[in-house]
């Protein structure tokens, strides 16, 4: 078995890191954090120039029609570069559910064409997400009522602002009513639409944390080889060393399981849901890891707006909780897992 990226894929995720750091470097994250709409229109509009928007849309819709792995890729970019924009809410997740909706729904066609040329923002409200990201500028949400999907226009949707730790991570409260006109899929149809994108709302969180302790670590090793003591670099130190390495093992037996999830999702592995968990808890937490020894190698200046690293750290404790806290994803892993039936063991770790 092959289990390495083509180099098709290797230079997608190249091309699109080149983009991200030329169109946001940190100077202008800070920029937009201090807006009204923590949101650049500009960067959204160049990001969907380059395709972004309609990686995940059908062909037929004018759209890239690639997969979840492509996505595990593109959102540790999204990660690494901290971009203060919910594209894969609207490019993946949201694409996604509309994608799963037969053909004939109703404005199924219509808003998937508009995601692929970037003419349309799409909030995501799942249960297990008590505030909506990007609500306040949505044109469309998607919303659950019993099972049900519904696509809201926003003037439809009352919000309210709620303060996030991440200034450039936009929450809301919402409240609406659900009528025939706005429902898209009925209980039986819905459901495991929903159960689908919980899955890939966790698989992007999981591969920008990813991407965010990627990022982390490289602040942390630049600073340690720059700030002197004693008038060595603190990097020679072994306390620091040893830090940055628990960091660098925590992300590399975190990623294939990373993977493993998109494959999973991709696939339409029956055990998607156990290895989508398994993905979250793990990005996460090497993300936590990642902060929380990158401020011991930075100090308390870790914390201060000058410094990079605060931004890339508080976007982590963010999405820690995103898309279902760790004590759901917990309990999907221990369903599974403890089950009678459950394939674990070496016999199950290859199909035959």
């Amino acid at each position: 078995m092959d289990f390495t990226f083509t180099e098709e894929q290797l230079a997608f995720r190249d091309a699109i890191s080149r983009f991200l750091m030329t169109e946001a470097p940190p100077e202008m994250l800070r920029d937009i954090w201090e807006t009204e709409e923590g949101r650049s229109p500009e960067l959204r509009r160049k990001m969907a120039e380059q395709g972004l928007t309609a990686l995940s849309v059908p062909e037929a819709q004018g759209g890239l029609g690639m997969d979840d792995i492509a996505w595990s890729l593109l959102t540790q970019e999204l990660g690494y570069y901290a971009i203060p924009d919910s594209l894969a809410d609207t490019a993946y997740v949201a694409t996604g559910l509309l994608t799963g909706l037969p053909e004939s729904t109703p404005r199924r066609g219509e808003l998937l064409e508009k995601i692929a040329e970037g003419a349309v923002r799409i909030a995501v409200g799942h249960p297990v997400n008590l505030l909506v990201a990007d609500a306040h500028l949505a044109g469309v949400l998607l919303l659950e009522h019993g099972g049900e999907v519904h696509a809201v226009p926003r003037a439809q949707v009352d919000i309210e602002r709620n303060p996030s730790i991440d200034s450039s991570r936009r929450l809301s409260r919402i409240s609406w009513h659900p009528t025939e006109q706005t429902r898209m899929a009925d209980a039986e149809a819905g459901r495991p639409l929903w159960r689908a994108t919980l899955n890939r709302g966790a698989l992007a969180v999981a591969g920008q944390s990813m991407g965010l302790a990627q990022r982390m670590l490289d602040l942390s090793v630049d600073y340690a080889v720059q700030r002197k003591q004693f008038g060595k670099p603190i990097g020679s130190f072994q306390a620091i060393k040893h830090h940055l390495a628990d960091v660098a093992s925590k992300i590399e037996f975190a990623k294939p399981v990373l993977y493993r999830a998109a494959h999973a999702l991709a696939s339409g592995d029956k055990q998607v849901d156990v290895h989508v968990s398994h993905a979250k808890l793990a990005c996460c937490e090497a993300a936590w890891l990642a902060a929380r020894h990158g401020i011991q190698v930075h100090g308390a200046m870790g914390y201060t707006w000058e410094v990079d690293l605060q931004m890339f750290m508080k976007r982590a404790w963010a999405l820690d909780s995103a898309w279902g806290d760790r004590a759901c994803h917990k309990s999907r892993v221990a369903t599974t897992l403890l089950a009678d039936s459950a394939p674990v063991g070496p016999q199950f770790t290859f199909e035959e």
